[in-house]
């Protein structure tokens, strides 16, 4: 419900700060379970992507953001849910798979971390995986700008032009075997290299 209340007015604020730039939301299925898988740069990702997406979001935080008195509280109300950044979290894997499992639009950010504009960082196995275990569609998203609007370090975020960009939907086939490790390996390295192709386009 808050997400729902909130958006409008962060959408109009984002246009205003930022003069968002949306293409090719139509790549987003209307319904039914899909990753949106999106390089990571600033703490505007989230916002910036849940108010370009045509879809009401959900996402996982680390889990030392869940602490914070109130901030906690308002990202688990905006449809947040922890994950621990050291090492394999099974509960945050099977909350994703639920989540996607209910049809929802879950983001996605496979480098796991914060990383510099206009360069992806290596991505870990954990959204191919997901994205093989699941079955769902994959829609790649580049972020442009949020880098430069809000960079690490700074607290408040200067007027910078943002672009946000989905591209056309993967789909991936379950693994079977002892080769569904390297299956997801290279469910990852696809997905990457969507998210590189679209960055071209965002220049």
């Amino acid at each position: 419900m808050l997400y729902r209340i909130l958006k409008p007015a962060a959408v109009a604020l984002m246009r205003l700060l930022f003069r968002l730039e949306v293409r090719g939301r139509e790549h987003v299925p209307q319904s039914g379970p899909v990753m949106l898988v999106c390089n990571h740069v600033s703490v505007l990702d989230p916002p910036l992507v849940g108010g370009a997406s045509p879809r009401e979001l959900h996402f996982m935080a680390k889990e030392e953001l869940f602490r914070i008195p109130l901030f906690g509280r308002l990202i688990a109300a905006l449809n947040a849910r922890p994950v621990r950044r050291d090492g394999s979290d099974s509960r945050a894997l099977k909350a994703a798979l639920r989540l996607l499992g209910e049809g929802r639009a879950l983001l996605v950010f496979p480098e796991g971390t914060r990383g510099v504009e206009g360069r992806l960082g290596e991505a870990k196995p954990g959204a191919g995986m997901l994205a093989v275990m699941s079955g769902a569609a994959v829609v790649p998203v580049h972020v442009s700008g949020s880098g430069r609007a809000l960079p690490p370090g700074r607290t408040v975020p200067r007027p910078a032009k943002v672009r946000v960009r989905f591209g056309p939907p993967l789909h991936f086939k379950p693994a079977r075997g002892e080769e569904r490790k390297e299956e997801y390996r290279e469910a990852t390295r696809e997905i990457m290299r969507a998210i590189a192709q679209l960055q071209g386009q965002t220049v």
